[in-house]
């Protein structure tokens, strides 16, 4: 067998956001966000539609959403790209979700709790050994949770995430490594294949089940992705290479200020390596600021 990669967009909706996926996303909540105990019996997802067919940066980034029974709204993303100020956006999507719930004339006691549920292909924070993270509103100095906490940020690292197939134990272990290693399986592993929910999941996911078409667009999309991913990593690279150069010409021209008084611009040069216009130019600016 061979399963579509649940960490691009299509496959992603494909699996947790359709129609027929209700008790997939249950299960998947209730693992991420309460540790595996049946706390959501029931949920309503909102425009359960696939993504559309459209190539670009926007691509590499989803959501379902979703409201709980007790009118709680629940936003999942899947963010393969580490892009700039992402952390600001997961934020902004959470207030926004917040603040929209409210009709014109609404009082804010009709505003309902929102979960922000955000898994990363990358590490979201760098130092920090636990792959789940949780943020809530706190008073700084004691640790106080505000009253009205009513927005909460959750975000799951998966290259934190190292467990093996035979390493599994709780359900939220399963669905990470779903998540993360579906990609590269050829069967559905045994000690996953009990829960009716995943089982349903792979299924979902086998690639056999879906038409031409539909194989074609997710290669499409895997391929932007990676593309964008190499892009990212050399703009990573020769930024440090830039960030290198610059500092040997700092370190080149705070030896060449110190020999101003010393050699002529010429020997100046020769020692530190810096052009002859070079010094000139430093030689000018130091009398300037006589």
């Amino acid at each position: 067998m061979t399963f579509i990669n649940p960490k691009t967009d299509y496959a992603f909706k494909k699996i947790f956001g359709s129609a027929e996926s209700k008790d997939i996303l249950i299960s998947f909540l209730n693992a991420l966000i309460y540790d595996g105990n049946s706390t959501i019996e029931d949920l309503e997802i909102i425009n359960p539609n696939l993504p559309p067919k459209v190539e670009g940066l926007k691509d590499t980034y989803l959501d379902v959403k979703a409201r709980l029974k007790n009118g709680t709204l629940v936003i999942i993303e899947m963010q393969v790209l580490n892009v700039q100020s992402f952390g600001k956006r997961v934020l902004f999507n959470a207030a926004k979700t917040y603040a929209f719930q409210l009709q014109k004339g609404e009082g804010y006691r009709m505003l309902k709790p929102v979960i922000a549920l955000t898994l990363t292909d990358f590490e979201m924070f760098p130092g920090r050994h636990p792959f789940t993270s949780r943020f809530v509103y706190r008073e700084v100095s004691e640790g106080y949770v505000y009253p009205e906490n009513d927005i909460e940020m959750i975000f799951v690292e998966l290259p934190k995430f190292t467990k093996e197939i035979e390493e599994l134990e709780t359900i939220t272990d399963k669905w990470i490594y779903f998540i993360k290693s579906a990609r590269s399986l050829d069967e559905v592993p045994t000690n996953m294949d009990n829960i009716p929910e995943l089982h349903r999941a792979f299924e979902i996911a086998n690639q056999a089940n879906l038409t031409i078409e539909e194989i074609e667009d997710l290669e499409r999309r895997e391929m932007f992705i990676y593309d964008q991913q190499g892009a990212v990593t050399l703009g990573r690279e020769e930024g440090r290479e830039e960030g290198r150069e610059e500092g040997k010409k700092e370190e080149q021209r705070a030896i060449a200020k110190k020999l101003l008084t010393l050699l002529d611009d010429e020997a100046i040069a020769a020692t530190t390596g810096l052009s002859w216009e070079a010094v000139r130019e430093l030689r000018e600016k130091e009398s300037e600021n006589l």
